[in-house]
């Protein structure tokens, strides 16, 4: 088996926030949602029914605080959580904060719209925040 490595196509949407005991937390960087992503440090996991019960349980709490943590949010009024992997294989999963009027609203995030990266400086604000709930 060989080591974890991001696919490039998450690498390239994406920023390192942190590590949580199981997964990379990463910001989707698209200033349009409060957007984070958990990617399970597993090669070649694809599929959450890949992962052992322990994992599972693991990614489960993990989903559960970020989860709770988007939900705190300012504005968010529902959180969608999704692991889709048609485009990228590597198992992650999408947390979104939405809230009705949103730009994509009530449709899905993917595929709607242009995505609207952070400036550098509010790019630094968010790794900041989330870092800081993080720990």
């Amino acid at each position: 088996m060989r080591d974890f490595s991001l696919d490039p196509r998450l690498a390239a949407d994406s920023v390192f926030v942190a590590d949580g005991p199981l997964s990379q937390v990463r910001l989707m960087n698209d200033a349009r949602f409060p957007w984070l992503l958990l990617v399970p440090r597993l090669a070649d996991a694809s599929e959450w029914i890949e992962l052992d019960g322990a994992q599972q349980r693991l990614l489960l709490a993990e989903v559960n605080q970020v989860g709770q943590l988007l939900r705190a949010r300012p504005g968010v009024e529902k959180l969608n959580i999704g692991a889709l992997g048609n485009s990228v294989r590597q198992l992650h999963v999408h947390l979104v904060g939405r809230h009705t009027g949103d730009p994509a609203w009530p449709g899905p995030v993917w595929g709607s719209g242009t995505p609207q990266r952070h400036s550098a400086q509010a790019l630094e604000q968010q790794l900041s925040h989330w870092r800081a709930l993080l720990g």
